[in-house]
């Protein structure tokens, strides 16, 4: 095999596929790129077992074939390179010779033979959407995915697709974020796609108005964007009937400014730590809302006025870290807040229309029963 490429964008393609790569693979040529020259095209596939994710680029295929690189090493060589092209060559023994302008490196190639083929997904066409919108959905809901595998279904989002809707949530048992669009869809599916793979869909979407396909069943996911497909197995599992968690009604209604209330908590974050999380008291009052915190490390009041509130006056405990999360990732000047008292949920919703929906659970103050 002997290829040659534009040195741009070989180092494109190679940093996009080691998205799906593990540094520390039982399999060692799961490390590796499989790179297949045929054509004009160089095909390039990372791959970890759960997550794959190839391109196709334009090449100068001076001899057609296969081989494994490694991931790291292939990487930063050919991104190190003098701008022009670079040539990738194997000879008899097995060694892959990489240069560029007067540069040369000779690094070992591995078995191509030995790459496991990815699945036939057999998925089906589901959704196309906008680039900008997908990443939207997805940038505004991933903050409350569990970091922890006790409930293995709550690493990950589902996807609720229904003719005419996309309905992403994630919770972790403390928060929980929806966000519904209006999107043509030909499938009735609900799927569960592990957060690792929605992260580095982000990062080879592009940031242009290009569509992402969606196909789907119930095993597998595949991403089509930018030139990039990404297959991810699914999680498996029951997810939480969110819906039946969502408060009905409410007996305080507070509007409040999200950069206040963001600066506000931020200052009064400034004394909590790692290891001394006590929550924020928050008091909701029609004047004021007011924020109190104490720790080892000292005390703080403070406080900013509501842009309206509506109902009874409330004190309620929260984690500073996840009313931070909720507030930052509305990226909404203002929010609405419904309280149904110290310990139910409270609702964050958009002050018009029905953007998304955001829970964050009260934490009840040690002194309380």
């Amino acid at each position: 095999m002997k290829i040659e490429c534009e040195k741009s964008l070989l180092a494109a393609a190679i940093e996009g596929v080691s998205r799906a790569i593990t540094n520390r693979s039982a399999i060692p040529v799961l490390e590796g790129i499989y790179l297949q020259a045929a054509g004009f095209k160089l095909t390039l596939t990372g791959y970890d077992m759960e997550m794959g994710i190839t391109t196709t680029i334009d090449c100068n295929v001076l001899v057609p074939g296969e081989m494994v690189l490694d991931a790291k090493l292939l990487g930063s060589m050919v991104s190190r390179m003098p701008a022009g092209n670079v040539v990738i060559d194997m000879d008899d023994e097995g060694m892959a010779i990489i240069s560029g302008g007067v540069a040369e490196f000779e690094i070992p190639a591995m078995n191509a033979s030995d790459y496991p083929s990815l699945p036939n997904t057999k998925a089906d066409y589901a959704i196309k959407m906008e680039t900008a919108q997908l990443r939207e959905m997805i940038e505004k809901t991933i903050y409350a995915v569990a970091q922890d595998d006790k409930k293995p279904a709550h690493t990950g989002e589902l996807f609720v697709m229904e003719p005419g809707s996309l309905t992403i949530v994630a919770l972790d048992g403390y928060r929980l974020a929806i966000l519904q669009r209006d999107v043509e869809c030909s499938r009735d599916i609900r799927i569960i796609i592990p957060a690792k793979t929605l992260q580095e869909l982000l990062k080879v979407m592009g940031g242009g108005e290009d569509p992402v396909q969606i196909d789907a069943n119930r095993r597998y996911v595949v991403f089509t964007t930018n030139g990039y497909t990404i297959m991810s197995r699914l999680i498996e599992g029951d997810f939480l009937n969110y819906e039946s968690v969502i408060p009905q009604g409410a007996r305080t209604r507070v509007v409040v400014d999200c950069r206040r209330f963001i600066e506000t908590i931020e200052r009064a974050s400034l004394i909590i730590t790692e290891r001394l999380k006590n929550p924020l008291r928050i008091t909701f009052a029609a004047d004021k809302i007011t924020v109190r915190c104490q720790t080892a490390l000292g005390k703080v009041v403070d406080e900013f006025p509501p842009v309206s509130m509506e109902g009874d006056t409330v004190e309620i405990g929260f984690n500073n870290r996840y009313m931070l999360d909720a507030l930052r990732n509305s990226k909404a000047e203002q929010m609405l807040m419904e309280i149904n008292g110290p310990l139910s949920p409270v609702k964050l919703l958009p002050t018009e229309g029905k953007d998304y929906i955001y829970l964050v659970l009260p934490v009840r103050f040690k002194n309380e029963q």
